[in-house]
């Protein structure tokens, strides 16, 4: 009979494989990526932020403007 510790750790287990299935479907290592340009400016997004965020699609500068945008539309 599974134990609450049991459970807890079937759980994680789970959200640990869903995350590396998640990184598999990537199927680019964006830390090395060339190209890894910002969707709205261009610029390269740099490789810290590659590698905290390997899905980002624009720079942290650009981010931050999208966010204030959608923060005051609401």
């Amino acid at each position: 009979m599974a134990d609450n510790a049991d459970r807890a750790t079937d759980l994680a287990q789970q959200h640990v494989d869903a995350a590396l299935a998640g990184r598999r479907f990537l199927g680019v290592d964006m830390t090395t990526a060339p190209g890894a340009e910002c969707q709205e400016c261009g610029t390269e997004i740099p490789t810290a932020r590659r590698k905290a965020a390997p899905w980002a699609k624009t720079c942290i500068e650009c981010q931050e403007i999208n966010e204030r945008r959608q923060r005051y539309a609401r």
